[in-house]
């Protein structure tokens, strides 16, 4: 997989797990996200790619489906919490 595409994975999970205002530790799991995807910059600098540009591209025009789908994603990369998993698996189903 492309170092783009990883990183898009990556705004867009965290993007995702920003839409589940149910569950109260959200920021906390914000928090491990952000941390993950700056140590993924650090560690695999992309030539000019514009990474503000494309997480608000991210941010503006994926939907939440998508947002959410990476965020399963990304929660497995970083062993999420399960209860937050399960929060989005039920909240996907409305799209489906």
């Amino acid at each position: 997989m492309e170092l783009e595409n990883q990183f898009k994975y990556l705004v867009g999970g965290y993007f995702g797990v920003s839409l589940m205002d149910e569950y109260s530790l959200k920021e906390y799991v914000l928090k491990d996200i952000e941390i993950y995807i700056k140590d993924f910059i650090k560690t695999n600098p992309i030539d000019n790619f514009n990474y503000l540009e494309s997480a608000n591209f991210i941010k503006e025009n994926v939907s939440d489906k998508t947002k959410l789908q990476d965020a399963l994603i990304v929660l497995n990369k970083i062993n999420g919490s399960m209860d937050l998993i399960f929060l989005i698996k039920d909240r996907l189903k409305e799209f489906f």
